[in-house]
This record gives structure tokens, C-alpha cells and sequence, in this order.
């Protein structure tokens, strides 16, 4: 104590005070997972794959397959029609949580405040307490690709000071092939946002595609702080009868992404906001190239197959959170 402190100590030191300041206490796990061990966020079902079934019966058949909650889809061929997402957002949420599961986000195409069904979407959403958004996606025309970054980010500001008036959290997707994809795309981007309002949501399968097998540790680490909600699909590279690859999605824990490592370090950081399960791969005969359901008569075997994700899901998180 009586000893002077050196300036690169005094800096140390500091740094670090006002990181832990700045860092919420669920977060500060300094490498290991929290006390009670058990991951407690809600574990969704992306209602994408069964656009047939009406709100009650989606809640119903996602509640048998032992979901918590509905990743909501409030956009064009979604559950929810943007035009019609004052009337019938409420609507579709009370159903859901009549059956007792709950919608902590709803995934939209909104890119802008401009968008006319931006606020009737966002104020729903405030007053009905979905805490979380997913928007939509920047193109990249590949003219000049600052300038159209640029714009992305002016957008994306905009969306979340909008969404922010109606305490909405944003969490941004990097989805492959768009803006932000590498997620160092946007991240100085939301480096400038109140991380209170937004974040991440990250797909681990995006960013395997888009950054291979060492960059989505990159990416993961780059968003982990400030990552609010997580996309879980599987998929590996196949070789087409041209020669060339395409990536092909596939049952959970079948594919190349690392999972294990991943969700090793969203326990470590102390993660615990919902998890959307994706179902978007082919089942012959059952559903599309993107797991949508060919029929009504096809939404059983769709969630079956939900089912048998979710149970390897929670296995994994089992094992990352508690070490079983």
C-alpha cells in the first residue's frame, strides 16, 4: 500500500475497474460458468417452419415438443402480417401465452424508422413486453461497398433509437451473404449504441459459413458481451454433381458447427437470453429446402423433428452449462 503505483498499473487498474463497472454481473464470470450451473433462458421454437398452424395450435404443438416460448414471425408470409401487427400482435401473444409459453422475441424484416409498420410494430411490442427484436437484412449492391455499409449503419441507428422509445432491445443478425455477416461489418457500428438496446443475435451456423472454422471463434468472441439473443442451426458443406459446394442444413449436432466450444462460451459468459431453435433443412417428402412444411398434414413431422433438436440442444446445454 505504501508503495507508489507504476502509470501501466495505474491504467491496468483502472481498466479494469471500469469494465466491471460497465459489464453486468450476470457477464462477469471470468471464465467459468455461474454458480447454479443451469442455463435459464427460454428455449424457442422459430415459427418459420410451420407457417400453417394458427397461434393456439402453434403454442400447443410447440409446448408438446417441450418449448418455452415462440420465436414469433412478424413479417410478409409470417404469423403476423406487419400491416396488421397492432390488431393482431396482441392477439397471436396472448393465444401463445394462454397455453402457457411466452414470446420474448419476434423476428421482423424492419430496416428503418421509416418503415410505416415500424412503430405500430415496436409499439405493440413495448406494450405488450416482447423484449427482444430481430430486423431485417443490408444488402450489399457491390457498387461501393463503404458507402453502402454507411447507410446500413445510418439505418440500423435510426431503427434502434425508434425502437429504444418503445424499450424494444434490437439484436442483430449475422446472416451469411448480407451486411454484417462478418461481424466485424457492424460491429463499430454498435460499438456506438447503448449495448442496453442493442446487441447481437448471433447464428453460429452464419458465421461458420461466412468465416470458416476459426472465424466464428472471432466472431463469437467479438459479440459475446454484448450478445442478447442466439440462433441454433446445424449445416455442412456438400459437394454438388458440378463440382462445386453449397452449404446444406441438417438435424442438429449432424454438422460441421462447433457447438460444444460455442455454448462453453456463452455459459462462461454468463448468457442466459432465449435461444431460437431453426428447423430449416429437407425432410423428404415433409418439408422444403428451408424445413418449411409442405402441408398442413406435414406439421406433425416438422415438429417431431423440432423435438428431436431440442432434445440434443438442451443436451448440449447440459453439458456446457453444468458439465454433464
Amino acid at each position: 500500500m505504501g508503495k507508489r503505483l507504476s502509470r501501466r498499473r495505474f491504467l491496468q487498474v483502472s481498466s479494469a475497474v471500469a469494465w466491471a463497472g460497465a459489464v453486468p454481473a450476470s457477464r462477469r464470470s471470468q471464465g467459468r460458468p455461474l454458480a447454479d450451473g443451469r442455463f435459464r433462458g427460454i428455449l424457442c421454437l422459430f415459427s418459420k417452419a410451420v407457417p400453417q398452424l394458427v397461434w393456439r395450435e402453434l403454442a400447443q404443438s410447440a409446448k408438446r415438443a417441450g418449448f418455452g416460448g415462440i420465436d414469433l414471425t412478424v413479417r410478409t408470409g409470417g404469423h403476423v402480417s406487419p400491416e396488421r401487427a397492432a390488431e393482431d400482435l396482441p392477439k397471436a401473444v396472448s393465444a401463445i401465452r394462454g397455453e402457457g409459453l411466452e414470446v420474448p422475441m419476434i423476428t421482423t424484416e424492419l430496416v428503418t424508422a421509416d418503415d410505416p409498420t415500424a412503430v405500430p410494430i415496436l409499439s405493440t411490442a413495448g406494450n405488450l413486453s416482447i423484449p427482444f427484436l430481430k430486423p431485417g437484412y443490408y444488402h450489399y449492391k457491390f457498387l461501393d461497398v463503404r458507402k453502402e455499409l454507411e447507410q446500413a449503419g445510418s439505418q440500423f441507428r435510426g431503427l434502434v433509437d425508434l425502437a429504444q422509445k418503445y424499450r424494444v432491445q434490437v439484436g442483430y443478425h449475422n446472416h451469411a451473404g448480407f451486411i454484417g455477416a462478418p461481424v466485424w461489418d457492424v460491429a463499430p457500428v454498435m460499438d456506438t449504441l447503448d449495448p442496453k438496446w442493442a446487441g447481437y443475435y448471433f447464428d453460429l451456423e452464419h458465421a461458420t459459413i461466412e468465416g470458416g472454422m476459426g472465424g466464428w471463434r472471432i466472431a463469437a468472441n467479438l459479440v459475446m458481451p454484448r450478445m442478447k439473443m442466439m440462433a441454433v442451426k446445424d449445416f455442412y458443406w456438400q459437394k454438388t454433381r458440378t463440382g462445386g459446394w453449397r452449404e446444406t442444413n441438417c438435424p442438429l449436432g449432424e454438422g460441421m458447427c462447433h457447438y460444444k466450444d460455442f455454448l462453453r462460451m456463452a455459459a462462461e459468459a454468463g448468457f442466459h437470453g432465449p435461444i431460437s431453435l431453426h428447423v430449416e433443412y429437407s425432410i423428404p417428402g415433409v418439408s422444403d429446402d428451408q424445413g418449411i412444411a409442405l402441408s398442413r398434414e406435414k406439421d406433425g413431422e416438422v415438429m417431431a423433428a423440432a423435438q428431436r433438436n431440442l432434445d440434443t440442444l438442451r443436451s448440449l446445454l447440459r453439458e456446457a452449462y453444468e458439465g454433464t
